[in-house]
């Protein structure tokens, strides 16, 4: 992070004066509502971005772990390639949560869905996804109370249940790690594709290769470096976006002219389906400007339910979790959830709702791959707007697919090779394996998007349908943090259970809606996908809580980190020092007030995000006025750039005494 900072604020302030350029950029836009697939850029683009850009980044955040080494003494070995030394601070834990939650579907998915119901769409997207974040920080603090020791959340699993347990909870972790691995892949590479002509299946290999690279050189730390350059660049874009159509751009026509061409927008392709109500529409008045949306609403559930399993399954959160210090584990992901909250909402209420007012014309295959936010950045300022969007889009899915790489590298590590083959592996053997799973899950990412591009999956039909495969382990793994009264049993009968039901009624429901057609396209409709997700989430915590009540048992908490150890031999190394400074930190009515805090900061926040501030819009049928519209986009520039500031400028406060130290030259001793 240190001396990344200096790099990446430089590159910040060079950014902002080339925004001078973007000013020009409307004699190079195309003609409005025109998108033609594959003809934006050169295709020699696509590959500057994959390969060169991914080389940079791969190179810089390799030299910047190298100077930590030699500035700070950070002497790389199992436990910090895996877990950071377990001594990051706020600011850091806030942009790697912000940038591991910024996938290719929050830029994509989005504002495909703003595309298609409006500002419902970007709101829905926002709060359905934050949520998980600000309520996974009363996990956060209960793991560290509970089990300081621990490298992955399976851990904890295996300890209290044992090995079958831990194995099944294992398949839906790395099964998580697999959808959300496809997801990032199958969002790159549309694009690439999309505005270079790239080829899809070349770019869904080529992509993972410089992150593999830095991963490979610097662990965890590594990706926390590349979650904060990353997450820099993409507020930098957005922030540029919302400049263009909402301050400078005469083909937006600024805040009113937004509003106005939304209107004729709604009174040409007015919103009706999906609607609950047969013969009325969609969208109140089938307007863009509404909160009252049947599809927004649909989407809002299924959002909810299916990032839940991608937050609490996924390995990628708990090791953000373990890495932080205690003390700011809570603060760093209340800050991260707001934060992130800003990217989607602000992002596709500016370019999702572009393509809307400039009526950009894409089929409904393009919409699906997630090519909304590209086509409006093409249409509105050329060439410029096309490579920002890919920029923007590597940094995602670079930063994220990093995190993926690490959490699946611990899971094999820790949960499979030195829990069943190797139980007194040494640090080195630990950190060779480590490395290897990187190189294979990085090469093999390539080969999963193309396996999904070759069944006709796209984003978002993968997105919907996450919570179906994943959500029914969501409560039993939750409740195994913090109930003791959870049983082998309840865990077990309310994951597996859980998840033939959510198939059972998604085919069900699919099959009811298509005359007895089971297909991608059966599958994909709303209403499949929100029933799936409800039944996944709702009937297994149902099942799990009452089969550990009728078992009458009672787990001792204290019983739980004797399971779990350190690397003994790497303890010995520098690391140590930081270890105990971590523990010593960990006073226990500190993290017990920490944990009140996350409950009632994570439950108001989440609250206000899906019930106090959407439904009495939804209610009451609204249709924004230009007033209000000014109000709602006053929000979201307000908030993006509230958010901006904190994930530029913490980390680097926090980060001074190292910036300073290698400025110096003086090399750690010791």
């Amino acid at each position: 992070m240190k001396i990344s900072s200096v790099v990446v604020l430089s590159m910040f302030l060079v950014s902002i004066a080339s925004m001078g350029l973007i000013q020009n950029a409307d004699a190079a836009g195309a003609i409005e509502g025109e998108f033609k697939l594959g003809e934006v850029l050169d295709e020699s683009v696509g590959w500057f971005i994959v390969v060169g850009l991914g080389m940079v980044f791969a190179g810089i955040i390799s030299a910047e772990i190298k100077i930590e080494e030699k500035y700070l003494g950070n002497i790389q070995s199992s436990e910090g390639f895996n877990t950071a030394g377990r001594i990051i601070k706020t600011g850091l834990t806030a942009a790697a949560i912000v940038s591991a939650w910024t996938w290719a579907a929050t830029l994509l998915q989005s504002s495909t869905v703003a595309y298609l119901y409006g500002v419902s769409g970007p709101f829905w997207y926002a709060a359905g996804a934050t949520i998980q974040v600000l309520l996974f920080g009363i996990l956060a603090i209960e793991l560290k109370r509970k089990a300081p020791n621990a490298h992955t959340f399976l851990e904890i699993i295996r300890a209290r249940f044992g090995a079958g347990t831990h194995k099944i909870f294992l398949g839906f972790a790395l099964t998580c790690n697999m959808i959300v691995t496809g997801m990032l892949l199958l969002g790159g590479a549309a694009v690439v594709n999309g505005l270079t002509g790239m080829d899809i299946s070349l770019a869904a290999f080529l992509i993972p290769v410089g992150v593999m690279i830095y991963t490979l050189v610097g662990g965890l730390k590594a990706t926390f470096v590349a979650d904060y350059m990353h997450t820099v660049i993409i507020f930098i874009v957005i922030l540029t976006f919302v400049a263009m159509v909402f301050f400078i751009s005469p083909i937006t026509g600024g805040i009113e002219g937004m509003y106005n061409k939304l209107v004729e927008a709604a009174a040409l392709n007015p919103v009706l389906e999906p609607t609950f109500v047969e013969g009325e529409p969609g969208n109140a008045m089938g307007a863009y400007l509404t909160m009252a949306s049947a599809g927004g609403l649909i989407f809002g559930v299924i959002n909810i339910v299916g990032n839940f399993g991608t937050v609490f399954v996924d390995q990628a959160y708990w090791q953000r979790a373990i890495a932080a210090q205690p003390s700011s584990t809570v603060k760093g992901f209340l800050l991260g959830g707001m934060c992130w909250f800003a990217i989607p909402f602000t992002l596709a209420t500016t370019m999702g709702l572009t393509a809307v007012a400039l009526d950009v014309e894409l089929t409904p295959e393009q919409v699906q791959l997630g090519l909304t936010v590209p086509a409006a950045a093409s249409v509105l300022m050329g060439e410029i707007g096309a490579i920002m969007v890919l920029v923007m889009l590597f940094m995602a899915v670079t930063s994220a697919g990093s995190a993926e790489l690490i959490a699946v590298s611990s899971l094999l590590t820790y949960d499979i090779y030195r829990t069943y083959k190797n139980p007194n592996a040494t640090g080195k053997q630990l950190l060779k394996v480590s490395r290897a799973v990187i190189v294979a899950f990085g090469l093999g990412m390539g080969a999963l998007a193309v396996v999904l591009l070759g069944m006709g999956l796209s984003l978002g039909f993968v997105y919907l349908a996450m919570g179906i495969l994943i959500g029914s382990a969501v409560i039993p793994i939750a409740l195994t943090i913090i109930w003791n009264k959870t049983t082998r049993a309840g865990a077990v009968a309310g994951a597996l259970i859980g998840v033939v039901l959510s198939l059972t009624t998604w085919t069900s429901v699919a099959a009811s809606e298509a005359d007895g057609v089971i297909d991608i396209a059966s599958l994909g409709g709303a209403f499949p996908m929100l029933y799936g997700n409800v039944v996944a989430i709702l009937s297994s915590g149902l099942i799990c809580v009452v089969v550990s009540l009728a078992q009458r048992k009672t787990f001792d908490w204290k019983d739980l980190d004797k399971h779990m150890s350190l690397v003994t031999d790497d303890m010995e190394q520098h690391e140590i020092t930081a270890t105990e400074a971590a523990k010593r930190e960990q006073d226990e009515e500190q993290l017990k007030k920490a944990f009140k805090f996350s409950v009632r900061g994570g439950g108001l926040l989440t609250l206000i995000c899906v019930v106090f501030w959407p439904m009495p819009l939804y209610f009451s049928g609204y249709v924004f006025d230009f007033g209000f519209y000014g109000l709602w986009v006053g929000i979201a520039i307000a908030w993006v750039s509230c958010a901006a500031a904190i994930i530029i400028f913490m980390p680097i406060v926090e980060a001074r005494k190292g910036i300073a130290q290698v400025a110096s030259g003086k090399k750690a001793t010791g």
